[in-house]
């Protein structure tokens, strides 16, 4: 037996509202043509559906099983129009970030690069920051959502989700390689020259708390502005610093750097997406967090 899709959407809304007039309003159409579909659908399922009173259109008990299967399905046929309806509306809008710079190398940059495939009519505003700064720009409206790396210190209404767990290495230029065979202590390390990032980094303040906990002034010979500057200089012999492992790791097998054992390892940090709870999402910015957090869990 084959029930028309046409016959089921006219018994739903005729259902749901009780009202045969009322359905034929919603779906432009008029009441003649509405109790025709209704008596045809009873034809064919061979069972009353609804009664006509007074007060308007009562279904039947077989009508109120059928509802309540009819309802479930019409309901996720209404889901998916919308979603395919969104994936339309895809075509323009945009999406405003703040970004620590070490979020951007390790999880942002490859996450764009996606979403550019995807739906490239849309637009896309990078800002990069320090850490503090990123989450500022979510506080003040001036971005959708921040990506930064802890420690980012965060207070409602915005709420810090991680994303994804990095360790960071120390590394030195590949002169050091004997000098570095056996794990060293942070105390010895104050005899070389250090880099890190500057100060009102989230790194620099990191590794400030780190090397206090172990009892020792973290003094930075070199201070440098982005992530991607330190391994240069260590290229060069300016001095040893610290960098997310996965940034080192072709220079390393490359025996251009050598990574330096340490005692006392520094703690694991994370990567978290920022947002304002107080303030909902647009449709394109909720895409690309579903694309963050789906590429935070494969690593």
């Amino acid at each position: 037996m084959e029930v028309t899709y046409d016959y089921y959407r006219i018994f739903y809304y005729a259902a749901k509202y009780k009202s045969f007039s009322q359905a034929a309003t919603i779906l432009m159409s008029n009441q003649p043509n509405v109790t025709r579909a209704i008596h045809n659908l009873e034809s064919q399922l061979g069972c009353r559906l609804f009664i006509r009173s007074n007060r308007g259109a009562e279904l039947t008990p077989e009508g109120e099983r059928l509802y309540s299967h009819v309802a479930i399905a019409y309901d996720h046929l209404h889901a998916a129009e919308l979603e395919l309806e969104n994936e339309k509306k895809l075509e323009q809008g945009t999406v405003t970030i703040g970004v620590s710079e070490i979020a951007l190398h390790l999880l942002l940059l490859p996450v764009l690069g996606e979403f550019r495939r995807k739906y490239p009519k849309i637009r896309l505003r990078i800002s990069s920051y320090t850490a503090p700064q990123a989450i500022q720009t979510v506080r003040n409206g001036l971005s959708d959502f921040a990506v930064a790396s802890t420690p980012a210190e965060v207070k409602k209404p915005l709420k810090a989700i991680p994303l994804l767990s990095f360790k960071e290495i120390l590394v030195a230029n590949a002169a050091y390689k004997d000098m570095f065979k056996e794990p060293v202590s942070l105390k010895k390390l104050v005899e070389y020259p250090f880099i890190c990032l500057g100060k009102n980094t989230s790194t620099y303040d990191f590794y400030t708390r780190f090397f206090l906990e172990h009892g020792i002034a973290m003094t930075a010979d070199t201070e440098a502005a982005t992530i991607d500057q330190i391994l240069p200089m260590v290229r060069q012999n300016l001095g040893i610093g610290f960098i997310p492992e996965p940034l080192a790791q072709e220079v390393i097998e490359q025996g251009i750097v050598i990574q330096v054992p340490l005692l006392e390892e520094p703690p694991v940090r994370e990567i978290c997406f920022v947002e304002d709870k107080s303030s909902p999402h647009s449709m394109v910015a909720n895409v690309l967090k579903e694309m963050l957090f789906r590429a935070g869990e494969k690593e």
